[in-house]
């Protein structure tokens, strides 16, 4: 009898129930208790389960293998190591329970960071030969942006995004809400299968310890026989950058070469990413726009003291230096500073036997127009069409 209700009480942490038991087992016996009919009445008898119980289990994990299991459940889930470890301390060093109970945490405190500022991020670039589809995702930092599990979110977002998107408008924009709620497969180490876009955005967060949040996306197509081009500056892998710059070139004749015009767009996209152009052409500058800057040189040319035909002339030839600056059309070519874009397309129609034309351009980079503690002078993107 002795034996067994020491088998029933486990450790250290159990000296005052063996001593219990013992004294009831004592008076069991004197009133003629059977041991079977005590045993039955001992089994029902729970153990405490407090926590120096608890400990004297977890000790039993020696410190390699608790720094091998932090390891291994920092490879499966990237959370933070501080987080890795409390939720195997917690789960007393099960790693699939842990694993749980982290993605619970994560969600957490996904939720509570969610409104913190996400300045920082990726721009992810999908496209086939009529239509390119790019989207930004934002974390809190640079180090975020470099996680490969940031990485492969963003590009499966706007690859995602480019095969929802069906025949349409040549130029979308669109809200978060529009992919949200979308099924998107995923199949990487440390996040895979199918979930919503949300729920993976809501996981990554968890597996970061950041604010990660989808901001925004386009896309851009071509109906007519051309090519969608683009570029990305800061770029870590193919597909993603910080800024990019999209265009569309559109020949009139179906038999030019759609090689090309590719090869010109992809330079004309650097371009802009470079140039920060705001209209196509001069027939599209605002003309609320162009008068505003005409007012501000008239004020300048005033202060010269010179003549009203010489400040007229300094008025129109500073126009043209603006037209110069803000007008894709106009702007030197950054390759050959001693031709314009203009040039540039004119020379490309001759060779491919066509004219061709710019449809679209558009201009995007991570966080313009977050406020931040030292935020950098950014304009908002703008679509231009011709």
């Amino acid at each position: 009898m002795v034996q067994y209700i020491l088998r029933m009480a486990w450790g250290q942490g159990a000296r005052k129930p063996i001593l219990g038991l013992l004294f009831r087992a004592q008076q069991q016996a004197a009133r003629g208790y059977s041991s079977s009919a005590f045993e039955t009445r001992l089994l029902a008898t729970p153990v405490p389960q407090n926590d120096m119980f608890h400990r004297r289990f977890s000790s039993q994990v020696s410190s390699s293998e608790q720094m091998n299991l932090i390891k291994q459940l920092r490879e499966r889930t990237s959370a933070p190591i501080k987080d890795v470890k409390a939720s195997l301390v917690s789960c007393n060093w099960d790693i699939e329970v842990a694993q749980k109970d982290l993605r619970k945490r994560g969600v957490v405190l996904a939720a509570k960071k969610s409104s913190r500022t996400a300045a920082e991020g990726l721009l992810a670039i999908a496209q086939d030969e009529k239509r390119a589809a790019v989207i930004e995702l934002n974390c809190e930092t640079d180090f975020v942006a470099r996680n490969d599990v940031f990485q492969y979110l963003a590009s499966s977002v706007a690859k995602m995004a480019l095969s929802a998107q069906g025949p349409g408008q040549l130029f979308l924009p669109f809200d978060p809400e529009y992919l949200e709620n979308m099924s998107i497969n995923l199949d990487h180490p440390k996040l895979s299968g199918e979930t919503t876009v949300q729920s993976a955005v809501t996981e990554v967060a968890a597996m970061v310890g950041e604010n990660v949040k989808l901001r925004r996306g386009f896309i851009l197509s071509t109906t007519a026989h051309g090519v969608v081009s683009s570029y990305l500056h800061t770029c870590p892998q193919p597909g993603l950058g910080r800024i990019a710059g999209l265009v569309t070139l559109e020949a009139e004749d179906s038999s030019a070469s759609l090689d090309a015009l590719e090869a010109v767009g992809s330079s004309i996209a650097m371009h802009i990413v470079a140039t920060k152009p705001l209209f196509l052409s001069k027939e599209l500058v605002f003309p609320a726009a162009i008068e505003n800057e005409r007012e501000i040189l008239r004020t300048q040319a005033e202060s010269s003291g010179k003549s009203q035909m010489a400040m007229d002339k300094m008025v129109e030839g500073r126009l043209r230096k603006y037209f110069e600056e803000v007008v894709l059309m106009e702007q030197k070519y950054v390759l050959n500073d001693s031709t314009n874009i203009k040039t540039v397309l004119n020379d490309l129609s001759k060779e491919v036997g066509s004219k061709v034309t710019i449809g679209n351009f558009f201009r995007m980079q991570v966080g313009e127009g977050i406020e931040r503690p030292e935020a950098d002078d950014e304009s908002e993107p703008v679509a231009h069409s011709a």
